[in-house]
C-alpha cells in the first residue's frame, strides 16, 4: 500500500504537514456510541507519498478557485483555513463508524468538495494501516461560512467480530480535498483493521454539518 494520506480523532488546531490528499470511505452510523478524545494538531516534517485513489490537488498556501463549485465565488478551503476533529464512535451492524469533521476556522467563506485523505499513524509517525477505500461519488461542493463544518463518514469492520489483524494508532492525519498539507490529531477510537482485504477502512465524501 502507499503511505500517507491523512485524518484525526478529537478536535485539532491547524498544522501543516506534507502529504497527499487521501482516499475515502463511507460509514453508516447507529445511535449511541463510545466517545472520541480531543487532540491537538502538531506540525511535523513532511512525509511525501501519494495514496491509492488520492484526490490529487493544489499545493498548500492560499485558496484556489473552486472547480465546479457552489457558484457563490468562494475559493477552495486551504488546510490553513480549517481545523479538524473526529466524532465519537457509533457502532452498528458489525461496523465502527466515525465522523471526520472539518470546520472553517478562518474569517472568510470557503468551499470543500470530495473525499478527505486519511492515514493512521503510530507514535513514530509511521503509517500503520492500509489506505482507506472511497465509497460513493464525490458529492456536491459545500460552502463553509466561518465556524461552519462539513463531515465525511469513516467506517471499518468491528475487529472483535471479524478476527482480522488490528493495530491501535497513536494519531491520524486528515487532509482536506485538493490539498497537500494535513492536520494531525490524536486517535482514541481503539484498534483499527490492518488488512488490505474486505475489512479495509472506508471513507465517504464530505457533506454539510457534523454528522448524519
Amino acid at each position: 500500500c502507499s503511505l500517507f494520506d491523512a485524518v484525526p480523532a478529537g478536535s485539532a488546531s491547524k498544522s501543516e504537514q506534507q502529504g497527499d490528499t487521501g482516499t475515502g470511505t463511507t460509514g453508516g452510523g447507529s445511535e449511541g456510541g463510545t466517545g472520541g478524545s480531543s487532540g491537538t494538531v502538531t506540525s511535523e516534517s513532511g512525509t511525501g507519498g501519494s495514496t491509492s485513489g488520492g484526490t490529487g490537488g493544489s499545493t498548500s498556501g492560499g485558496r484556489t478557485t473552486t472547480q465546479g463549485g457552489s457558484g457563490d465565488g468562494s475559493g477552495s478551503c486551504a488546510t490553513s483555513d480549517l481545523k479538524a476533529s473526529i466524532g465519537p464512535n457509533h457502532p452498528g451492524a458489525g461496523q465502527e463508524n466515525f465522523a471526520l469533521v472539518f470546520t472553517n476556522d478562518s474569517g472568510e467563506s470557503c468551499t470543500v468538495r470530495g473525499f478527505p485523505g486519511l492515514a493512521f499513524l503510530n507514535a513514530d509517525g509511521e503509517q500503520v494501516s492500509f489506505d482507506p477505500q472511497r465509497e460513493g461519488s464525490a458529492g456536491k461542493a459545500v460552502t463553509l461560512a466561518p465556524g461552519k463544518s462539513a463531515w465525511a463518514p469513516l467506517s471499518f469492520s468491528n475487529p472483535e467480530m471479524t478476527g482480522v489483524p488490528t493495530v491501535t494508532p497513536d494519531s491520524v492525519l486528515l487532509t482536506p480535498p485538493d490539498q497537500r498539507t494535513s492536520l494531525k490529531i490524536d486517535w482514541s477510537g481503539g484498534p483499527v483493521t490492518a488488512t488490505g482485504k474486505a475489512s479495509v477502512p472506508k471513507i465517504g465524501a464530505l457533506s454539510a454539518g457534523t454528522s448524519a
